[in-house]
């Protein structure tokens, strides 16, 4: 049976990036649980072999249970009773395996149950879990929603609910209302404070929840009576066992049909306080999303990955003329630059893993005890790239995830839009990972000042000072060409201090921050591992040298005045 992390080689190699060996340091505490958990880390080594070993595990459950039942969940779907969702029969085998192989709270400290791993081995394990079921892979991976709680939530809370979620509890995070999608500021969820039973309760209506009937739930909700912006909402734990919330309807949807997407009511449901009133918006959900956009980040990587596999076996198989259509130059082209931006993409959402890893680790151990001087600065540091990266990693997996699963079925031809090959489900299931937790336009915004304000030239400059065997000197000579017509581009919109201006190029800027960080980061993989990475490094370089001077092209051309034109559209 194939094995969904043993198959891949390339995620291996992400593992043992050299960053690691800082990670495992900060995360272990420098190995501090190796004599109080028999299954703690004894140092890195071990550690590794130990992310390894439950990759190995998932990847096993994955090829044998959770790929085999996608076909059939992708076609029961879960259903809505009396108020409450019962998951396809294959979705619950398939928690019921990964919750026997203790694969929950991954991320979590060993104290509540939880395995301690870093950001990056889980989001591993996310990618390998997505590429057989990405709908299943929301519900699995909604666990990281305790990070959130972790990070904010107090010790009697971590007691009571985290090691629930070791234990194989489920997860959501409910934030989305019929009137505030991706404007969370007008959140109305009305939360009240009962003086009688000492708890909050919660009035209202949620809706596009995705695993909307799980657990535990973190929901956003308009504590401060008479405000109407992000400055009146706090962030609640909502605990199932304490009802007062019911399913209305499951979503009927385009892909990911294995996720239930619930619209939510809350009737005077208890629930408490996480963290400090008046920061639900402003400092909890944005960890909360940035959480979510890099498992969403992995889940995309994931599909391309099954993309790209079942658009390369189809090819080897299908024959037309007297050969296998894998030898003509039209087939063999769409099959190369899908495996060139899979390993692209994959790059970004590793390197941007690893970022978040050292700020989080350096965040955790700032709750213990005062941080160096050196540790702050790292944690800055890491903490603005992880920033920075993320929406980067986001919005272009996202974008490549749907560009490769239309390539796969078109590889296909005719039998691509027949029900009974997986191209079509892989097709339908990547469509939502460019509009959930944050638009593609959305992560433009939230990447543009790192444009305007040079962090993006700044890396791309570090990257260039890389050095590189004499084989490659060319690619990365290439690779600085377009470095220097995105900062040009850069200089040129912002000198023309026009803010709507800005914000009508923006994506194009952003798309190529993007293209120009990842060309680097596959230049950088294919330095140390030519044999894996050398054959999408040359394809990748030829695609983005197209897409920069595309862009380049147009923002060069274009002038304030022709926004009329578009406006009129």
């Amino acid at each position: 049976m194939a094995n969904f992390y043993k198959d891949i080689p390339e995620l291996k190699y992400h593992l043992n990036n050299p960053m690691m060996e800082r990670i495992c340091e900060l995360k272990e505490r420098g190995y501090a649980d190796k004599d109080k958990f028999d299954y703690a880390a004894q140092d890195y080594a071990d550690a590794l072999d130990s992310y390894d070993k439950v990759l190995e595990i998932t990847g096993e459950i994955t090829g044998e249970i959770i790929a085999p039942n996608a076909e059939g969940v992708d076609a029961e779907g879960p259903h809505c009773a009396n108020g409450r969702v019962e998951y396809a029969s294959g979705t619950k085998q398939n928690l019921d395996a990964m919750v026997k192989a203790g694969l929950n709270g991954m991320t979590m400290p060993r104290r509540f149950g939880g395995l301690n791993f870093p950001i990056t081995p889980y989001t591993m394990c996310a990618e390998v879990v997505a590429a057989a079921d990405a709908g299943f892979g929301n519900i699995w991976s909604l666990q990281d929603c305790i990070e959130t709680l972790y990070e904010f939530g107090n010790e009697d809370q971590h007691s009571r609910f985290i090691p629930r979620i070791c234990q194989g509890e489920t997860m959501s995070m409910d934030l989305t209302e019929p009137d505030a999608g991706s404007d969370l500021q007008s959140v109305m969820l009305k939360a009240t404070f009962d003086e009688k039973e000492n708890c909050w309760r919660l009035n209202g209506v949620k809706r596009f929840i995705t695993n909307g009937d799980a657990d535990l739930h973190l929901v956003l909700a308009r504590s401060e009576e008479g405000t109407h912006d992000g400055r009146g909402l706090s962030m609640f734990i909502y605990d199932k066992r304490d009802g007062g919330v019911n399913v209305r309807r499951i979503e009927n949807k385009l892909g990911i049909h294995g996720s239930p997407t619930c619209e939510l009511v809350y009737k005077n449901a208890k629930a408490e306080l996480c963290g400090d009133r008046k920061l639900g918006l402003i400092k909890y959900v944005m960890a909360l999303m940035n959480g979510a956009r890099l498992g969403i980040a992995a889940q995309s990587v994931g599909l391309s990955q099954a993309a790209y596999n079942e658009a390369l076996a189809y090819a080897k198989d299908r024959k037309q003329f007297g050969k296998a259509i894998i030898e003509f130059p039209a087939v063999y082209d769409m099959l190369a630059t899908i495996k060139a931006k899979l390993d692209a993409g994959r790059a970004l959402l590793y390197q941007t893993s690893r970022y978040v890893d050292v700020y989080k680790a350096l965040d955790d151990i700032a709750r213990e005890r005062k941080l160096t001087p050196e540790e702050r600065q790292e944690q800055k540091l890491f903490s603005k790239l992880a920033d920075a990266f993320t929406p980067l990693a986001k919005g272009m997996n996202s974008e490549y995830a749907n560009q490769n699963a239309y390539d796969c079925i078109q590889v296909h031809g005719g039998s691509g839009f027949m029900l009974e090959y997986a191209c079509q489900r892989i097709y339908r299931d990547a469509r939502i990972t460019s509009i959930y937790e944050g638009t593609t336009q959305l992560q433009t915004v939230a990447a543009i000042r790192y444009v305007t304000n040079g962090t993006y030239q700044s890396v791309l400059a570090d990257y260039e000072n890389i050095l590189v065997a004499p084989e490659f000197e060319d690619y990365m000579n290439r690779i600085k060409s377009m470095d220097s017509k995105f900062s040009a581009a850069s200089n040129a919109v912002k000198e023309a201090g026009d803010q709507e201006l800005l914000d009508f190029l923006a994506r194009r800027l952003y798309e190529m921050a993007a293209t120009c960080v990842m060309s680097h980061l596959l230049l950088q993989d294919t330095n140390k591992e030519p044999e894996m990475f050398k054959k999408s490094l040359e394809v990748y370089v030829n695609y983005a040298e197209s897409e920069i001077e595309k862009h380049f092209n147009f923002i060069r051309k274009f002038q304030a005045e022709k926004l009329a034109n578009y406006r009129k559209a």
